[in-house]
C-alpha cells in the first residue's frame, strides 16, 4: 500500500506551527498525486490551506490513533516522528502525569517541579526482581537492569544521567543510589547502604549552589561507583569529583548564592558550640551577599545543618574534624570581609586592628602581622637576590579571593577523600555499578571559563553517546550480515578536536598561560589568527574582540575571554600558603600536603584509589631553587586529562542512559513547553534513537541461549543435531511473519515485543504442565478424602434422618391443635373490637355535623355585615376626589393667566427704552471685551500646560501600577512556592520517622546477628579439639609409613641408577639433533631470502603487462566513507558477478571479521612471544645460580633442555605451516584474477594487499624470534657441554651474545626494523599511493583510530601491571622456595642411596609440620579466622583450575579457527600476484607505518 494512499478525508495530520511547534489538522478531501494543495480543518475548527513543497513534495506527517497515544515506549508508536513523539510525551506529562518514558535503550524523564509519592519502599519493592518492560517507565527499572545485567553478565554497569541544567539530574542519580542500597543491602554489619546515601547530604552542602535556574544546581560532577561483591552485596563506594566552580566562593551573579554550606552555617550561628567561629547574618559577609538573595522558599538552612551533620557522623567524622571543618569555612567568610585602602597607585595596606583581619586570624591560628604583611606584599625571586614588593589595592583583593578559592578547594577535596575513606571496604570487589552525576549543558549571559569547561564535558559524553547507540548498534548488524540500511547522524568530533586537538583552544590556552606577558586579549587574537574562517564551528561576535562563539551540539554559545587565564593558571602566592602552613591549627596544614596522605578521622585504611580530578605530579631534576610552581599543570590540562579517564572508565562498562528533560523555564509544575522540550530532543539524541530502534532489532539471542531457554516450545520431533536449523524451524511455526526476526551468523535478532511473545508461550507452556500434574495429585488426594467422607456420612444421614421424622409427626400433631385454639379465640377478639369501634363513631359524627352547621352560618353573617361597610366607604372617596380636582383646576387657571400679564408687560417696557441711552451705557464695553479675551487666551494656555502635566503624571502612574502588578505575582509565586516547600518538608519528617523505625527494626537485628555469633564460636572451638584429635592419629599412621619407607629404599636407589644412566645418553644424543636442526633453519631462512628477491623481479617485469577492466574509483566517494562504510562497499561488491571469460566462475566472499581474527591473533602471537623471552630470562637467571653445581648433576638440566627443544619444535612446524600457506597463496593468485576486484583503486584489493603484506611481516617477525630462541637454547646447553666441543659452535655463541647484550625488548625491535630497512626499497611519497590519494586518507582514518586503541591499551595495562607486582612478589617467595629445594637435593644426591628417601621424607615431613604449627599458632586466638583460611585457600584452588581448564578450550578454539582462516587467505591472496613491485612496496610501507603506530585492536 503506497503512502499517498493514507492521506483520505477525515485522516488526520501534523503540521507545523510558529507558537505549538506542530499543530493536529484533519483533512477535508481526499488528497491525489499531483495536489499543491491540502485542504484542512484545524481542532478549533478553523479550515486552512496547506501548501505542499513544490520542491520536495513531502506530504506531512500523520498522526497515530488514539489507542497508542500515551505508549510507555517511543518505539512502539505506529508513526515514528518528531510531532508524534513530542505529543505523546506531552500527553503522558499533562495529562497521565508520568514524567517517565522508554525511548528504546534510553530513559526520558522530564522534570515535574514537585514532589511525586513514586519512590517509597513499596515501590523499590515492587520493581526488584522485574524486568525492565514488564513495569511502567521508572528510574527504578533501569537501576534494576543494571543490577541485574551485573549478576548476570558479571560486567561492569553505569548509569549516565545527562541533560541541561535544571533537568533533574542530580535527584535522578540519587533515586538510582537510593535503589541499590535498598536492594542489594550490605555485606558487613557496617551499614554501607546508608554511608552510600549519607555522601549526598554532604556532598549537596559543599558542592550545590543556586542559580537562576535551578536552586539546587551542582556546580562540580561526581563519578560514584557502587562496589559490590560476589553475591553482589554493597560493600563500598569510591567518588570521583570534577572541576568544581572555585568562583562562586568569591563572586556571585544576581539573584544567586553561593555554596550551601556558608548559609547554612550563618543560619546556625546562635548554637553554642559556633560562637567562637563570630558568624552572623549572611548579609554581612561579602562572600554571600553579593547575589541579594541568601534564603530559598521553602527551606530551612538550620535543619539543611543538622542533616549535613549527622551525615558526617554516620560517615565517621568526629566532632573535632566537624568542628575543623567549619571553622575553615568561617574563616573564609571573614577573609572575604577584610578590606585593603590605597596609600599611593602601586601599594596598599590593612587598616591597623582589623577586626576580619583579626578573627580569619585566629580561627586560622596563624600570626595576624605576618598574614597582614603578605596580603599586602608579594615576594619575586631573581638569579641572585630576592625582592619584597608591594602590590596594588586591585591587585591584593585579587590575591585575597584566590586564597579563599584555594582553601576552599582544598577543603572540598579533604572532605571528599575522608569519604571515600568512610566508604572503602577491605573486601575485595568483584564489580561495580558507576553513576555520573555531572553538570549539564550550560548557557548564561555571561560565559566564561567554567561554562566552556561543562560544555566540553557534555560534548564528550554526547559522542560517547553516538559511539554506543548509533555505530555500535549498525557495526553489531553488519558484523552479523543483517539487512540493514545505513543511517546518518550528527557527529561532533569536529567540536571536540577544535577543543582538545593540537593548536586548539585548550592548547592555545595553555601556550599564553606559560608565555610572561600573556593576556586574555593576546589569546583572544590568536584563537582569531588560527580558526577563524578555518573552522565552521568558530565565530566571531561582530561587535566584540574579546570573545568567541562556538557552535556545540545543543546550541551557539558566546563565550568571554576576561578572565580565561587567570582561572586556568589558577595561581596562588606562595608566601600566603607557608603562612597557613605554619598555623597552630592541626587541620589546616593536612589540607596543603601534596606528597604525604592527611591523617584519617575514620581510622579507615586508604581506598588505594587516585582521584581523577588531582593527578600526581612528579618531580623533575632541575636546580635546587626550583619550586614546583613552574611545574603545575593547568586546570585546563587537568580536567581534559581526567576527562579522557572517565570516557575510558564509561567505555569499560555497559552504560545505561537517563535523558532528563526541562518542561519550562520557570519551574512551573506540569507546565509543558514545546519549543524547549522541542530542542532538548533534537540536541540529545533521543529522535535518532527512536529511528534506529524502530527500523532494527533490540532483542538479540544466541542460537545456544535460544535453543536452552525455549527448548520447552519444541517438539521432539523438532529437535535436530544443528541447532541452528532447529532455531530456524521452531522460529518459523511460532512467529508467522518473517520480518519480525533475522537470522545472523552466531545470533538471532528480534525486533521491538517478539522476545515478550516468546517468553509468554513458554510461561503459557509451563503454566498449563505444572496445571495438570497439579490437577492429576490434587484429584486422587481429593478421591480419597471423599471416600472417607462419604462413608461416614451415610452413617450419620441415617441417625440424623430418624431423629428428623420422629420430632416432624410431633410437630404435626401439636400444631393442628394450636389452630383449633387460634381459629374461635380470634373469633371473639374480633367481633368484641367491632362493637366498640361502630358505638365510637356514632358520637364523633353527632359532634363533627353540629360544628360545621354553626361556622357556616357565622361565615353568612360576615359577608352582610361587609357590604354594608363597603358602600358608605364608597361613597365618601368619591365625594373628596371631586374636592381636590376641582381646587386643582382653579389654581392652573390662575398661574397660567398671571404668565401671559408678565409678557405683555415686558413687551410693553422694551418698547419705552430708547437707542441714546443704550448708547451711552456701552461707550467701555469695548475695551472690556478685548481684555476678556486676552484672559481667556491666558486660560487657554494655561489649561494646555496643565493638560500635559496630567498627561506625564498619567504615564507615571501606569508604569508604577504595572511594576506593583508584576512584584505582586512574583509575591504570589514566591507564596505558592511556599506552599509547596512546606508540604516537601512535612513528607521528609514522615521519611525521617521511617528511617528511626527502621533504626530500631535494625539494632535488634544485630543483637540477634551477635548471639548467632556466640553459638557459631563454641561450635569452632569444639571443631579444633577434634582437628587436634586427628593430628595425632595422623602422626601414628606416619610412624608407621617410615618403616615401610625404609625397606622400599632399597629398591628404589637400583632403578634409579638405572635411569639416570639412560636418561644422560638420550640427552646427548637429544642435543646433536638438536644442532642438525639450526643448519637446517639457517639454509631455509636464506633459501627464503633468495625466494623472495625472485618475487620481486617477476613482480617487476609485470608492471608493464596492460590491465583490462580497470575503472577509476571517485575519489570523494572513497575519501567521505568511513572505515564502517568501507566495509559495507566490499560487501556490495560481492555481489556483482565477475566478468571474466569464464561466467562460471564467482567470487569468494570477503569477512571482515575474518581480518579483525587475524589482527587478534598477531596480539595473542605476540604475547606468546613475551612469554617466552620471560621464560628464558628465568631460565639465565636459574643458570647464572647453579652454574658451579651443573657438572654434578647433568640430568636436571638435561630435563629443562627436553622442554625448551619442544617449544622450538613448536615454533618450527608454525614457521613452516606459515610458509606453505604463502607460497600457495602466491601461486592462486597468479592462476586466478578478476580485474574488477583486483583494480588498484578497488577496495577489495586494498584489503588484500594490506593482509598479504601483514602477513609477510608477521612471517618475518616470527623467524626472527626463532633465531633468537635457538641462539639462547644452544647457549644453555654449551654449558653444560665439555669445554672441547665449545669450539664447534662458534657462531651460536656469537650470536648469543649479541642477543643478550639487548637486555630491552624496544631494542630488539629496533635491530629487527634496521634489518628490514637494508632490504627496502626507497621510501615514497604516502600521498601518491595511487591516482587519488586514497590509501593515504585510509591509512589515516586507522591511525586515529589507533590513538584511541593505544589509550584504551594503557588504562588496561596499568590494571594488569599492578596485577603484576602483585605476582611478581609471589614468583620471588616461590624462586627462594625453590632454590632452599635444590640446595636440599644436591644435598641428597651427595648421601648414599640408602639414605637419600629416608632425608627427603624426613625434610617433607619437617616442612608439613612447621607451616601447620605456624598457622595454628597465628590463629590459635581466632579459630574463625583460621577455618575461613582454609576455605579460601580451596576455593582458590578451585578457581585456578577452573582458569586452566577455560585457557584450554579457548587456545584449542584459536587453533581452529586459524586454521580456517588461513585457508579463506589463500583463497583471497590468489587473484592480487599480477600486481606492480611498486605498488607492493607502497603498500608495505603504509603498513610499516601503522605496525610503527601500533595494529589497531578488536
Amino acid at each position: 500500500m503506497a503512502a499517498s494512499e493514507l492521506y483520505t478525508k477525515f485522516a488526520r495530520v501534523w503540521i507545523p506551527d510558529p507558537e505549538e511547534v506542530w499543530k493536529s489538522a484533519e483533512l477535508l478531501k481526499d488528497y491525489k498525486p499531483g495536489d499543491k494543495v491540502l485542504l484542512l480543518r484545524l481542532e478549533d475548527g478553523k479550515d486552512l490551506e496547506y501548501r505542499l513543497d513544490p520542491k520536495t513534495k513531502e506530504l506531512p506527517h500523520l498522526r497515530n490513533p488514539d489507542i497508542l497515544v500515551g505508549e510507555n515506549d517511543l518505539t512502539a508508536l505506529s508513526y515514528l516522528h518528531e510531532p508524534a513523539v513530542l505529543h505523546n510525551l506531552r500527553v503522558r506529562f499533562i495529562d497521565s502525569k508520568l514524567i517517565y518514558t522508554y525511548c528504546g535503550i534510553v530513559l526520558v524523564a522530564i522534570n515535574p517541579y514537585e514532589q511525586l509519592p513514586i519512590y517509597g519502599e513499596d515501590i523499590i519493592n515492587a520493581y526488584s526482581g522485574q524486568n525492565m518492560g514488564d513495569m511502567d517507565p521508572h528510574i527504578f527499572a533501569v537501576a534494576e537492569e543494571a543490577y541485574k545485567q551485573m549478576a548476570r553478565d558479571e560486567r561492569n554497569q553505569s548509569i549516565i544521567v545527562s541533560g541541561e541544567s535544571g533537568a533533574g539530574k542530580t535527584v535522578s542519580a540519587k533515586y538510582a543510589m537510593r535503589y541499590f542500597a535498598t536492594v542489594s543491602g550490605s555485606a558487613s554489619e557496617a551499614n554501607v547502604e546508608e554511608k552510600v546515601l549519607a555522601s549526598n547530604p554532604i556532598m549537596e552542602s559543599i558542592g550545590n549552589a543556586k542559580t537562576t535556574r535551578n536552586d539546587n544546581s551542582s556546580r562540580f560532577g561526581k563519578y560514584i561507583e557502587i562496589g559490590f561483591d560476589k553475591r553482589y552485596r554493597i560493600i563500598g563506594a569510591n567518588m570521583r569529583t570534577y572541576l568544581l566552580e572555585k568562583s562562586r566562593v568569591v563572586f556571585q551573579a544576581e539573584e544567586e548564592r553561593n555554596y550551601h554550606i556558608f548559609y547554612q552555617l550563618c543560619a546556625s550561628a546562635k548554637l553554642p558550640e559556633f560562637k567562637m567561629l563570630r558568624l552572623g547574618d549572611a548579609n554581612n559577609f561579602h562572600y554571600t551577599m553579593q547575589g541579594g538573595s541568601p534564603v530559598i522558599e521553602g527551606i530551612d538552612d538550620a535543619k539543611e545543618m543538622t542533616q549535613t551533620r549527622q551525615a558526617c557522623t554516620l560517615l565517621g567524622i568526629s566532632e573535632s574534624y566537624q568542628m575543623g571543618i567549619f571553622r575553615i569555612l568561617a574563616g573564609i567568610l571573614h577573609l572575604g570581609n577584610v578590606g585593603f585602602t590605597s596609600r599611593d597607585s602601586d601599594s596598599c595596606t590593612i587598616p591597623p586592628k582589623h577586626e576580619p583581619l583579626s578573627t580569619f586570624c585566629d580561627l586560622m591560628g596563624v600570626d595576624c602581622e605576618e598574614m597582614c604583611h603578605w596580603l599586602c606584599h608579594r615576594k619575586l625571586a631573581t638569579a641572585t637576590e630576592t625582592y619584597i614588593k608591594p602590590i596594588s589595592k586591585l591587585q591584593a583583593t585579587n590575591a585575597r579571593d584566590a586564597l579563599a578559592k584555594h582553601i576552599y578547594a582544598k577543603l572540598f577535596n579533604w572532605i571528599v577523600d575522608h569519604v571515600n575513606q568512610a566508604l572503602h571496604s577491605a573486601v575485595k570487589q568483584h564489580s561495580f555499578i558507576g553513576v555520573l552525576d555531572i553538570y549539564g549543558f550550560e548557557t548564561f549571559e555571561i560565559n566564561s571559563f567554567e561554562q566552556f569547561c561543562i560544555n566540553y564535558a557534555n560534548e564528550k559524553l554526547q559522542q560517547q553517546f553516538n559511539m554506543h547507540v548509533f555505530k555500535l548498534e549498525q557495526e553489531e548488524y553488519m558484523k552479523e550480515q543483517i539487512p540493514w540500511t545505513l543511517i546518518d547522524f550528527y557527529d561532533n568530533q569536529p567540536c571536540i578536536n577544535l577543543i582538545e586537538s593540537k593548536l586548539g583552544i585548550l592548547d592555545l590556552l595553555d601556550e599564553e598561560c606559560k608565555m610572561p606577558k600573556g593576556t586574555d586579549d593576546t589569546w583572544a587574537q590568536k584563537l582569531y589568527n588560527t580558526h577563524l574562517n578555518k573552522c565552521a564551528l568558530f565565530e566571531k561576535p561582530r561587535l566584540s574582540n574579546k570573545a568567541f562563539i562556538i557552535q556545540h551540539f545543543a546550541d551557539k554559545v558566546e563565550y568571554q575571554c576576561e578572565g580565561f587565564l587567570e582561572k586556568n593558571k589558577d595561581t596562588v602566592f606562595e608566601e600566603q600558603i607557608k603562612v597557613l602552613k605554619s598555623s597552630k591549627f592541626k587541620m589546616l596544614p593536612e589540607l596543603f600536603q601534596d606528597d604525604e596522605k592527611a591523617t584519617s578521622p575514620t581510622s579507615a585504611t586508604s581506598s588505594g584509589r587516585t582521584p581523577l580530578t588531582r593527578t600526581p605530579i612528579k618531580p623533575t631534576k632541575g636546580r635546587p631553587g626550583q619550586t614546583a610552581k613552574e611545574h603545575k599543570k593547568t586546570v585546563g590540562h587537568q580536567f581534559r586529562n581526567s576527562l579522557h579517564l572517565l570516557m575510558e572508565t564509561l567505555n569499560a562498562t555497559t552504560p545505561h542512559y537517563v535523558r532528563c528533560i526541562k518542561p519550562n523555564d520557570f519551574k512551573f509544575p506540569f507546565t509543558f513547553d514545546e519549543k524547549r522540550a522541542v530542542q532538548q530532543l533534537r540536541a540529545c539524541g533521543v529522535l535518532e534513537t527512536i529511528r534506529i530502534s524502530a527500523a532494527g532489532f533490540p532483542s538479540r539471542w544466541t542460537y545456544q541461549e535460544f535453543f536452552s531457554r525455549y527448548r520447552v516450545l519444541m517438539k521432539q520431533k523438532d529437535v535436530l543435531s544443528d541447532r541452528k536449523q532447529t532455531c530456524k524451524n521452531v522460529l518459523e511455526k511460532l512467529i508467522l511473519d518473517k520480518d519480525k526476526y533475522q537470522f545472523g551468523k552466531t545470533k538471532i535478532f528480534f525486533r521491538a515485543g517478539q522476545v515478550a511473545y516468546l517468553e509468554k508461550l513458554r510461561a503459557d507452556k509451563l503454566r498449563a504442565a505444572c496445571i495438570r500434574i497439579q490437577k492429576t495429585i490434587r484429584g486422587w488426594l481429593l478421591r480419597r478424602k471423599y471416600l472417607r467422607m462419604r462413608k461416614a456420612a451415610v452413617t450419620v444421614q441415617r441417625y440424623v434422618r430418624g431423629h428428623q421424622a420422629r420430632c416432624y409427626a410431633k410437630f404435626l400433631r401439636r400444631t393442628k391443635a394450636a389452630t383449633t385454639i387460634q381459629k374461635y379465640w380470634r373469633m371473639f377478639a374480633v367481633r368484641r373490637r367491632y362493637k366498640i369501634q361502630r358505638a365510637a363513631t356514632i358520637v364523633l359524627q353527632s359532634y363533627l355535623r353540629g360544628y360545621l352547621a354553626r361556622n357556616r352560618y357565622r361565615k353568612i353573617l360576615r359577608e352582610h355585615k361587609a357590604v354594608i361597610i363597603q358602600k358608605w366607604v364608597r361613597g365618601w372617596m368619591a365625594r373628596t376626589y371631586y374636592k381636590r380636582s376641582m381646587h386643582a383646576i382653579i389654581y392652573l387657571q390662575c398661574c397660567f393667566r398671571r404668565m401671559m400679564a408678565k409678557r405683555e408687560l415686558k413687551k410693553l417696557k422694551i418698547e419705552a427704552r430708547s437707542v441714546e441711552r443704550y448708547k451711552k451705557l456701552h461707550i467701555g464695553m469695548e475695551n472690556k471685551i478685548m481684555q476678556l479675551q486676552r484672559k481667556v487666551d491666558e486660560q487657554n494656555k494655561d489649561y494646555k500646560c496643565l493638560m500635559e502635566k496630567l498627561t506625564n503624571l498619567e504615564g507615571i502612574y501606569n508604569s508604577e501600577t504595572e511594576k506593583l502588578r508584576s512584584d505582586l505575582e512574583r509575591l504570589q509565586l514566591s507564596e505558592e512556592e511556599a506552599k509547596i516547600a512546606t508540604g516537601r518538608v512535612l513528607s521528609l519528617q514522615e521519611e525521617i520517622a521511617k528511617l528511626r523505625k527502621d533504626l530500631e527494626q535494625t539494632q535488634s537485628e544485630k543483637k540477634s546477628i551477635e548471639e548467632r555469633a556466640d553459638r557459631y564460636k563454641q561450635e569452632t572451638e569444639q571443631l579444633v579439639s577434634n582437628l587436634k584429635e586427628e593430628n595425632t592419629l595422623l602422626k601414628q599412621e606416619k610412624e608407621a609409613l617410615n618403616h615401610l619407607i625404609v625397606e622400599q629404599a632399597k629398591e628404589m636407589t637400583e632403578t634409579m641408577e638405572k635411569k639416570l644412566v639412560e636418561e644422560t645418553k638420550q640427552l646427548e644424543l637429544d642435543l646433536n639433533d638438536e644442532r642438525l636442526r639450526y643448519q637446517n633453519l639457517l639454509n631455509e631462512f636464506s633459501r627464503l631470502e633468495e625466494r623472495y628477491d625472485d618475487l620481486k623481479e617477476e613482480m617487476t617485469l609485470m608492471v608493464n603487462v596492460p590491465k583490462p577492466g580497470h575503472k577509476r574509483t571517485d575519489s570523494t566517494h572513497s575519501s567521505n566513507e568511513s572505515e564502517y562504510t568501507f566495509s559495507s562497499e566490499i560487501a556490495e561488491t560481492e555481489d556483482i558477478p565477475s566478468r571474466t571469460e569464464e561466467p562460471s566462475e564467482k567470487k569468494v566472499p570477503l569477512d571482515m571479521s575474518l581480518f579483525l581474527k587475524l589482527q587478534k591473533r598477531v596480539t595473542e602471537l605476540e604475547q606468546e612471544k613475551q612469554v617466552m623471552q620471560d621464560e628464558l630470562d628465568r631460565k639465565e637467571e636459574q643458570m647464572l645460580r647453579s652454574k658451579a653445581k651443573e657438572e654434578e648433576k647433568p640430568q636436571i638440566r638435561g630435563a629443562e633442555l627436553e622442554y625448551e627443544s619442544l617449544k622450538r619444535q613448536e615454533l618450527e612446524s608454525e614457521n613452516k605451516k606459515l610458509k606453505n600457506e604463502l607460497n600457495e597463496l602466491r601461486k592462486a593468485l597468479s592462476e586466478k584474477s578478476a580485474p574488477e576486484v583486483t583494480a588498484p583503486g578497488a577496495p577489495a584489493y586494498r584489503v588484500l594487499m594490506e593482509q598479504l603484506t601483514s602477513v609477510s611481516e608477521e612471517l618475518d617477525v616470527r623467524k626472527e624470534e626463532v633465531l633468537i630462541l635457538r641462539s639462547q637454547l644452544v647457549s644453555q646447553k654449551e654449558a653444560i657441554q665439555p669445554k672441547d666441543d665449545k669450539n664447534t659452535m662458534t657462531d651460536s655463541t656469537i650470536l648469543l651474545e649479541d642477543v643478550q647484550k639487548m637486555k630491552d625488548k624496544g631494542e630488539i625491535a629496533q635491530a629487527y626494523i634496521g634489518l628490514k630497512e637494508t632490504n627496502r626499497s626507497p621510501a615514497l611519497d604516502c600521498h601518491e599511493l595511487n591516482e587519488d590519494g586514497e590509501l593515504w586518507l585510509v591509512y589515516e582514518g586507522l591511525k586515529q583510530a589507533n590513538r584511541l586503541l593505544e589509550s584504551q591499551l594503557q588504562s588496561q595495562k596499568r590494571s594488569h601491571e599492578n596485577e603484576a607486582e602483585a605476582l611478581r612478589g609471589e614468583i620471588q617467595s616461590l624462586k627462594e622456595e625453590n632454590n632452599r629445594q635444590q640446595q636440599l637435593l644436591a644435598q641428597n644426591l651427595q648421601l648414599p642411596p640408602e639414605a637419600r628417601i629416608e632425608a627427603s621424607l624426613q625434610h617433607e615431613i619437617t616442612r608439613l609440620t612447621n607451616e601447620n604449627l605456624y598457622f595454628e599458632e597465628l590463629y590459635a586466638d581466632d579459630p574463625k579466622k583460621y577455618q575461613s583460611y582454609r576455605i579460601s585457600l580451596y576455593k582458590r584452588m578451585i578457581d585456578l583450575m577452573e582458569q586452566l581448564e577455560k585457557q584450554d578450550k579457548t587456545v584449542r578454539k584459536l587453533k581452529k579457527q586459524l586454521k580456517v582462516f588461513a585457508k579463506k587467505i589463500g583463497e583471497l591472496e590468489e587473484r592480487h600476484t599480477f600486481y606492480s613491485y611498486s605498488c607492493g612496496s607502497r603498500l608495505r610501507d603504509t603498513h610499516e607505518m601503522l605496525d610503527y603506530g601500533g595494529w589497531p585492536q578488536p
